[in-house]
Parts: C-alpha cells; sequence; structure tokens
C-alpha cells in the first residue's frame, strides 16, 4: 500500500486547503510521505499559480511544518514548474516539471484550462489541425528536463484531458503516437521517474490516468520509472484510487 503522494496544491496556489490542513490529513491517513507544491509563478497568467510574492512565505511555512510534524510525517516541500516559467528552483526538495502552455510568436494559451480556450487556440494558432498542436505540446514536454532540471516528468499527455470526452483526435492515428513516442525517446535517457497522475480522473475529465496506458507500456519497454500522484486540489483527494492503480508502477 503506497504512503506516499507528492503532487498535492495548497491555497497558495489553485488549491483549496491549507498547508496544515493537508499535512494533518496526510497525518490521518497514516502517510509516511506527504508533498506539498505550487504551480510555478508564470507572469502570462498569473490566476493558478503562486503569487511571485508569496514564494518564500510558501517556503518558511511548509518548512516550519517540517520541524512541527517531523515525529509524524515526512513533509516535502516541492515546485510544479511550468515550461514557460522562470521561477528559480532553489530552496525545493524536489520539482515537478510541467507543460501547460503552448507558445506562438509571443502568445500563449493553456491546453489544459477549458475546452473552449484549448478551441480557440487550435483554430487561431493551428488551423483547427488537431495533430499539429500535439506535436508542438509533446517537442515541449521532450525538453521538460532540460528547461527546467526537474527530478518528475509531470502528466506527460496532459494535452488528452478534454479528447477523452470531445473526440477532438484519434490518439490511434499514427501521426499522433509518432509526435509521443518522440518524446518518450528523448525523456528516458534522463533516468527521471514518469508521473501516473490521477488528477482527469478525480476531476472528472478522464477515466484513465496521465498518460495513457499505451503510453505507460511504450515507458515501459524502454526502462523508464513511474510514480503515483494524485494532483489533488482537494485534501479529500490525497491516495485516492492509489489502491486501484499501483500495480502500473510494477
Amino acid at each position: 500500500m503506497i504512503k506516499k503522494d507528492l503532487h498535492i496544491h495548497s491555497s497558495y496556489c489553485d488549491g483549496n486547503d491549507t498547508v496544515e490542513e493537508i499535512i494533518k490529513h496526510a497525518i490521518s491517513l497514516k502517510m509516511e510521505t506527504v508533498g506539498i507544491l505550487a504551480h510555478s509563478y508564470t507572469p502570462f497568467d498569473e490566476e493558478p499559480c503562486i503569487k511571485e510574492e508569496d514564494i518564500p512565505k510558501f517556503k518558511s511555512e511548509v518548512n516550519s511544518f517540517k520541524v512541527k510534524y517531523q515525529d509524524k510525517i515526512n513533509v516535502l516541500l516541492g515546485l510544479e514548474r511550468d515550461y514557460f516559467s522562470s521561477c528559480s528552483n532553489l530552496g525545493f526538495d524536489y520539482i515537478i516539471g510541467s507543460v501547460h502552455y503552448l507558445k506562438v510568436n509571443s502568445s500563449y494559451f493553456a491546453i489544459d484550462d477549458t475546452i473552449e480556450k484549448l478551441m480557440e487556440g487550435c483554430k487561431k494558432y493551428f488551423n483547427d489541425d488537431y495533430y499539429a498542436l500535439c506535436e508542438e505540446y509533446y517537442s515541449l514536454v521532450s525538453d521538460v528536463v532540460n528547461k527546467t532540471s526537474c527530478s518528475i516528468i509531470g502528466h506527460f499527455d496532459l494535452v488528452t484531458k478534454f479528447n477523452e470526452i470531445y473526440h477532438l483526435w484519434d490518439e490511434k492515428d499514427p501521426r499522433y503516437i509518432a509526435s509521443w513516442k518522440k518524446a518518450v525517446d528523448a525523456l528516458i535517457p534522463y533516468h527521471i521517474p514518469f508521473e501516473i497522475n490521477l488528477g482527469g480522473i478525480t476531476r472528472g475529465k478522464k477515466t484513465t490516468p496521465y498518460p495513457s496506458f499505451e503510453i505507460i507500456e511504450y515507458i515501459k519497454s524502454k526502462g523508464g520509472t513511474f510514480i503515483l500522484s494524485s494532483d489533488s486540489h482537494n485534501k479529500e483527494n490525497i491516495l485516492k484510487d492509489f489502491s486501484k492503480y499501483e500495480y502500473l508502477l510494477k
């Protein structure tokens, strides 16, 4: 039974619970390790991320609770660093590297915010060619370790967040498969674990984890490793469904 979850967001960014509320809930679950992180500051989209001026306070608060609760649980301070963020990695125990945006010329748009924004961005910048959009997304993912110096690769195929419901492209199409395989092949040599992320399931957007089962099997065939994460924005989702999906780590 897994007693560790390193992808939990607090109210410092787009989570709903305070740092201490998360820790107390993790203790009630008899967890061994809880990792609390913030979305790195992105000046072009400030709503979901930590405010730049709050970063020192976030670090200080989590570190103080490390000491306060050290006899009950191991608390880690993390950062989910977006590809386009210039936030420093200094002072964090670990970094999850993620791609949430595409940049075309000087414009950014989020691929996981709303279906409307994704469709608008694809129409405006990719002439409604979702395969071209995915190719651009995976080209960034292939570089995420180099760009962010992360220790965990976050939700590898986040671009599929709305595709299960809206069927914007065929995930069995050779062009799409070639784009994600190219990214996997580029990341494997770093020997950094890929995250099996259950956030899309708990938020009702998907019925399967990120990455897809097909991608997980391909990563395994290349010698890649995984960690299981909740990507929780509500403390009730910490460790949720871990027992159902922990077999994927084997």
